[in-house]
């Protein structure tokens, strides 16, 4: 068995996700854990969300060292921590749990052969949304973000908001938008769906 599968195995077996896994030239493991999560049943609420707490991340620790020794893995450093603002999202499941919020996402190859957007860009921030048809497409605004404390006439018009549908097999990267919002991640949304990066 392979350290990949070790470490999947002993997070797995502990309760929680594995969400991140990386193995640095300088023999640092760095596992990212969270807890799992399912849609809720037709007409329910969302569930309360859950957080890893740090002495989650102290057992998951202990059981992680005694299974690499016992496997004869090498590492120097081992690191356990929760996902954190920019957390990536690899599964359909995590695209259904984050559904609404500002997420970044770079394609594997470029789209933008609609005129709207640039031929050879890869990059794109917006609000993530489901389609009826069962994919996913991301909506932004081109608008140069609002200062703070700048006044906005009410007379100006808004810029339109764009649209990239997408699958899951066009993706290389999705993650989080690490936006900063002292209200919560949903008023982030808002404001972040605004800010598109043009790169």
């Amino acid at each position: 068995m392979g350290w990949q599968d070790t470490v999947a195995q002993i997070v797995t077996a502990q309760g929680f996700d594995l969400v991140d896994l990386e193995r640095s030239a300088g023999g640092l493991l760095r596992v990212t854990v969270d807890w799992p999560w399912q849609p809720p049943a037709e007409g329910q609420p969302l569930p309360p969300e859950r957080f890893v707490t740090v002495e989650d991340c102290e057992r998951i620790t202990r059981q992680l060292q005694y299974a690499l020794e016992v496997e004869g893995m090498d590492y120097r450093r081992l690191e356990v921590g929760s996902p954190g603002i920019d957390r990536p999202l690899r599964q359909e499941n995590d695209f259904l749990r984050f559904e609404g919020q500002v997420v970044d996402i770079t394609l594997k190859a470029p789209l933008g052969a609609n005129g709207a957007v640039a031929a050879n860009r890869k990059k794109f921030r917006g609000t993530l949304e489901r389609v009826a048809e069962g994919g996913w497409q991301i909506v932004w605004s081109d608008a140069p973000p609002v200062k703070p404390g700048q006044r906005v006439s009410k007379k100006r018009e808004p810029a339109p908001l764009q649209a990239l549908g997408f699958t899951l097999d066009e993706i290389s990267q999705a993650r989080l938008a690490p936006i900063v919002n002292f209200k919560g991640r949903g008023a982030a949304s808002e404001a972040g769906a605004e800010n598109a990066d043009k790169t």
